[in-house]
């Protein structure tokens, strides 16, 4: 068992870039717990092969994703930042689970369910069946206390508890429960476009997606086109004015300012005078994490280096929680 609190969390390479949604919603508390606890963040492009992709995309988008993380504020001084693949404990013990997985159980997991809706389940990987399943393994290996997550993702984290359980039932105490770690005063990013739907990179029009590598000028054309409500007043209310309140969460994350403080500030303006000024903000944000992203994606040795120390630290554990699983589930010792 963990002798200290560990958090363990993951962001798929799965775009070219991050979004103000994944800083905001994520990565931002991702950099506050290093305060907190052990902290092992990792990209997970095992996860990333489930679907149709291409090779030479998915290693650059990994070392970007890297990059971005860096950029965020992830410290590889206090925090192992890997890729999945470089640790195959991952895989390895996502194999056992897989054993005591129940196939109902792994079909009522809502991701699969619609993802393999949208493309038809006869074209659905089995990879992305058992995807939750080497994601519990993801959590597991390290007997992470905590797992940050969005609530879309708390589904996932309980099928890591009952793995977790149904393992130490069946075999003796090995795995310690995770918990998920939702944080409620979180920032939620919504799509400037469709201010009821949650800011996504998988969405068909990125015209309501603010990319960490947008320009300032793509980005402040984004904010002053971003779809407001009817009527003038800037007030904060999510179910009659979700665009203007989507606007207020993004000022209000920016600034570090409460968004009474914000509408109290554009008090007696126009709509129009709430998104200029944010897309100056926003502007100024992707600026310069855009800068520090470059920078880093400048030195691919650096970069190599930081994921291969990362890898290491995560093996240290890893290694040790399967030879343990190993030995309580009957496998001879090499």
């Amino acid at each position: 068992m963990a002798s200290t609190s560990r958090v363990l969390s993951g962001a798929q390479p799965t775009a070219d870039s991050y979004h103000l949604g994944n800083y905001f919603g994520a990565f931002k508390q991702w950099v506050a717990l290093q305060d907190e606890f052990e902290a092992f963040y990792f990209i997970p492009d095992l996860h990333s092969i489930t679907v149709e992709y291409d090779p030479a995309q998915l290693r650059e988008r990994t070392y970007i994703a890297a990059a971005q993380l860096l950029a965020a504020g992830v410290d590889p001084e206090r925090s192992a930042l890997f890729v999945q693949s470089h640790v195959p404990e991952h895989a390895q013990l996502a194999w056992v689970l897989g054993g005591i997985t129940g196939f109902g159980e792994a079909g009522r997991m809502t991701q699969f369910k619609d993802k393999s809706a949208r493309s038809g389940s006869d074209s659905a990987s089995v990879g992305l069946f058992t995807y939750p399943i080497l994601m519990a393994a993801d959590i597991l290996i390290y007997q992470a206390d905590k797992v940050p997550v969005g609530e879309d993702q708390r589904q996932h984290v309980e099928l890591a508890r009952n793995l977790a359980q149904r393992f130490n039932h069946r075999f003796g105490e090995t795995f310690t429960v995770p918990e998920a770690h939702i944080v409620k005063a979180t920032a939620k990013i919504y799509d400037l476009q469709d201010p009821v739907s949650k800011m996504s990179g998988s969405n068909q029009s990125h015209a309501g997606v603010v990319d960490l590598t947008d320009t300032p000028q793509q980005a402040a054309k984004k904010l002053r086109s971003a779809v407001t409500d009817s009527g003038s007043e800037i007030f904060y209310d999510r179910e009659t004015k979700p665009g203007i309140a989507n606007l207020l969460t993004i000022f209000s994350a920016l600034t570090d300012r409460s968004i009474d403080d914000v509408v109290a500030e554009f008090e007696g303006q126009q709509y129009g005078h709430l998104k200029v000024a944010l897309g100056d903000l926003v502007g100024d944000f992707v600026a310069a994490f855009g800068d520090r992203t470059r920078e880093l994606l400048g030195d691919r040795a650096e970069l190599d280096r930081i994921l291969a120390a990362g890898a290491v630290r995560a093996r240290e554990v890893a290694v040790p929680t399967l030879q343990l699983v190993y030995e309580r589930s009957g496998f001879v010792a090499p």
